[in-house]
């Protein structure tokens, strides 16, 4: 996986890989947690501009995030979601815990 991090303040934006799996997700969530764990960041962005799938293990992935970023008083979301992982987090019912934004990327 290329470089997919980027802090911005009490942020840090997470560049979402094109698929999300077991594999993928593993990763992100170890290095997700150490920049938590070592930087000053409070809240968590997870950028799907690039993602065309992702399975259960991302939606535990970003789950597990969202523990450890509440008990820092922040939060997480989810940007640049399509179509496809839109329904993806809906049908985990993430959406009522975090932000979905739907907007496109190129506006940003």
């Amino acid at each position: 996986m290329e470089q997919e991090f980027l802090i911005k303040g009490s942020w840090l934006i997470v560049a979402m890989p094109e698929e999300v799996d077991h594999h993928s997700a593993a990763i992100l969530r170890n290095r997700v947690d150490a920049i938590l764990d070592h930087q000053p960041v409070r809240h968590v962005a997870f950028d799907f501009s690039r993602t065309t799938f992702m399975d259960s293990s991302g939606i535990g992935m970003i789950m597990g995030r969202y523990r450890k970023v509440i008990q820092k008083n922040g939060e997480v979301r989810a940007i640049h979601v399509d179509d496809r992982i839109n329904r993806i987090l809906q049908l985990s019912g993430i959406y009522k815990i975090i932000e979905i934004s739907r907007e496109n990327s190129e506006e940003n």
